[in-house]
């Protein structure tokens, strides 16, 4: 079970979510058949935009997140809706890097040194929210933390992190905490939250030792009295359907329908879940005859 929870400090100086996205992570790696670093890098993103997508206000509201840099598994796209459920994928699945100097899997590496974070919201107005930052290290929770304090001007600390077996490639665990300080904050509040954060444990680490989401969340804030503001159970989840397909080959006009009607068949796959779709040339004859009226 993928366990969402979001606190307050009593004071109302700050928010604090925290997530253990373990069986999430290990659908997408069965999805995408991800390496062990790709898992990492697709992981972390998956679970930092299930945080951002729960403090989403509106029940359609969608939050995109695309990293792109000058790594081998670049790009890293993903979808996250206000549940917190989420979707995405990778460049390149099967990227095999050696560990960077730290003995870590070189998520950096992956996605590169250099590159962009984009964050897309659509909250149901005429245009959607955009915002373009360069990467701050490509380590994803970094970058995350700097798209908050440049694009949204808020202060926050994300940590992120996925476990993988050396041996299978298979994910241990998964999960991180996100913390955003609140306009009634003071330098004190920011005191607290770097002493807290100054010998932390990987977010992985904690798992491993059998801590809940809460029990990351007083972690991570030790100097603060946190009160559960609400709990969701979150999912990796793909809503691509026959009918969202179709829509996209129309989009491609007459044109490319009739490039596809050369052929005996046109599949179709979802990026997000491998998913395939078939269509005959009957059908794609039938589009541009639509399209034609």
């Amino acid at each position: 079970m993928n366990k969402l929870v979001r606190m307050i400090s009593d004071d109302g100086s700050l928010y604090v979510l925290a997530l253990d996205s373990t069986q999430m992570i290990r659908e997408m790696q069965s999805i995408h058949k991800t390496s062990k670093v790709t898992s990492a890098v697709l992981g972390r993103l998956l679970t930092a935009a299930s945080m951002m997508g729960i403090l989403l206000k509106g029940k359609d509201d969608t939050l995109t997140l695309k990293m792109s840099g000058d790594g081998p598994a670049s790009p890293v796209v993903v979808v996250a809706h206000s549940d917190g459920s989420v979707k995405g994928y990778v460049g390149d699945s099967n990227v095999s890097l050696p560990l960077n100097d730290k003995g870590k899997l070189d998520v950096s590496g992956a996605i590169g040194h250099h590159g962009t974070l984009t964050v897309l919201k659509d909250l149901g107005l005429k245009e959607p929210y955009s915002a373009q930052i360069p990467f701050a290290s490509g380590e994803v929770a970094e970058d995350i933390t700097a798209y908050y304090a440049i694009s949204e001007q808020t202060p926050a600390v994300c940590g992120l992190g996925v476990l993988v077996n050396p041996e299978n490639e298979s994910v241990l665990c998964a999960g991180g905490f996100l913390i955003q300080l609140l306009p009634t904050a003071d330098d004190e509040t920011i005191t607290n939250v770097e002493k807290g954060l100054e010998d932390i444990l990987p977010v992985t680490t904690m798992l491993a030792d059998g801590l809940t989401p809460e029990d990351i969340c007083k972690k991570v804030l030790p100097l603060f009295n946190l009160e559960l503001l609400d709990e969701s159970n979150v999912r990796y989840h793909c809503d691509c359907s026959k009918e969202r397909v179709t829509r996209a080959l129309i989009s491609s006009g007459i044109d490319g329908l009739s490039e596809m009607a050369q052929d005996d068949k046109t599949e179709a796959v979802c990026h997000f879940c491998n998913k395939h779709y078939l269509f005959s040339q009957k059908d794609i004859l039938k589009l541009i005859d639509e399209l034609k009226k």
